[in-house]
């Protein structure tokens, strides 16, 4: 009942301005006007000497990965399945022991630690599905030691008893060989460290202490003095604005202001941020529904237009890895996708991205993500010939990588989606 009315409330708050246009447009065709994108070009020349001594060579490490299988038994003699898994039993003497059993061979598997909601710090083994659905998850409480321990000829597993809307099952990860995490070749980690430079990891757009609530800029704080702008950033950046549903755009107009202050006041470090959020939509909502997806625009022209390497830089917040810097921005891969598509280097990017999913110097899970990034441009594509024509790329990307990869990734045709 109370989602029906927030539903309802969101209708009627937001349904007119919902069909507009999401940010006014000026007319240099930006959202940012002509005086604010000249005092950033300022900003951007003053720290390129900055940029220029850079770290630009630290070693980032791929995520930790193997390939691992993945076994899933229901209804039948799952207490018996649990007691063989704990005395760690062999892999083929279980697929003997349980033929029930759904086997899925050879499959990317990915571990990583994160904070929940509650701030409590979790490790996740995660299976990277290639097509479409889900991949398997199984979470731990984070202890140095599961983390950090070998898992070679081990199973990792979740038992589910019977209840009035589920069935008894087990379902397990079995590691034939531990996970490990390599070098990113320094190609691309230059370009991580070329993003961290220019985003500057050592500040972040909301303050430490801000706390969730809305502010309502005066109408009138492009007149005000340089000190009350500074000020009037400040409390922007004490607010953490969440969405109340799709139609909410509050968190975006938060974050746009945000941006022309950091402009105003010559914070790059923050309007970057800001801009970057705008672009990936990177928001906390109550709900969000993918019909307002469409509406939310990536601005990624207005980037163009600064003296940045546009191209670089969205490359280094879509690579992944095991030990980025404090603050690192990771960039949204489907958002990025988007953005490409109104890049005037898309084919740029088109020529970047393929060869990073060919590249056998990289990890498989970059070169997979590669890949989403690049089916995630092609989506958003309105020419359907174009889109063709890049599937037909991609394909021949995709045979250059590792076999158990290659021949589970089921690239559809246009015309069948």
């Amino acid at each position: 009942m109370k989602k029906a009315l927030l539903a309802l409330f969101c209708i009627f708050m937001f349904g007119e301005i919902f069909s507009q246009t999401e940010f006014e447009t000026h007319k240099n065709g930006l959202i940012y006007p002509d005086a604010t994108m000249s005092k950033l070009g300022k900003i951007v020349d003053s720290l390129n000497l900055k940029f220029k001594t850079c770290e630009l060579n630290k070693v980032f490490y791929a995520n930790s990965q193997t390939i691992g299988h993945i076994i899933t038994l229901e209804n039948t003699d799952c207490k018996e399945a649990r007691k063989d898994l704990d005395n760690n039993i062999s892999f083929e003497d279980f697929i003997k022991k349980y033929p029930a059993a759904k086997v899925k061979k050879e499959v990317l598997l990915l571990k990583f630690k994160f904070e929940d909601y509650n701030e409590n710090e979790i490790i996740s083994f995660s299976e990277i599905e290639l097509n479409d659905g889900y991949g398997l998850k199984i979470q731990r409480p984070y202890k140095d030691n599961l983390y950090n321990k070998a898992v070679k000829n081990t199973w990792l597993y979740d038992y589910y008893e019977k209840t009035s809307y589920s069935k008894e099952s087990v379902t397990a990860f079995y590691f034939p060989e531990n996970f490990s995490s390599i070098p990113i070749h320094d190609n691309y980690a230059k370009l991580i460290g070329y993003a961290d430079c220019l985003i500057d990891t050592t500040s972040t757009k909301l303050l430490k202490e801000a706390k969730q609530g809305w502010f309502k800029t005066p109408e009138n704080w492009q007149n005000l003095s340089d000190k009350k702008k500074a000020n009037l950033l400040k409390e922007l950046r004490s607010k953490i604005v969440i969405g109340g549903c799709s139609m909410d755009d509050s968190p975006r107009i938060h974050a746009m202001y945000i941006a022309l202050l950091s402009a105003e006041t010559t914070n790059w470090e923050v309007f970057l941020k800001s801009h970057l959020d705008i672009m990936n939509d990177r928001f906390e909502r109550v709900s969000d529904g993918s019909y307002a997806y469409g509406r939310r625009k990536t601005y990624i022209k207005e980037l163009e237009e600064l003296n940045i390497n546009v191209v670089n830089l969205l490359l280094g917040i879509s690579l992944r890895m095991e030990n980025p810097t404090k603050n690192h921005y990771y960039g949204n891969i489907s958002r990025l996708g988007r953005a490409i598509t109104e890049s005037k280097d898309k084919k740029v990017f088109e020529e970047a991205i393929l060869a990073m999913i060919e590249d056998n110097n990289l990890d498989d899970y970059n070169r997979v993500s590669a890949y989403f990034l690049y089916l995630s441009y092609n989506n958003h594509l309105e020419d359907q010939t174009e889109q063709q024509n890049n599937l037909d790329k991609v394909s021949k990307a995709v045979a250059k990588l590792p076999d158990y990869l290659k021949t589970k990734i089921k690239i559809k045709d246009i015309k069948t989606r």
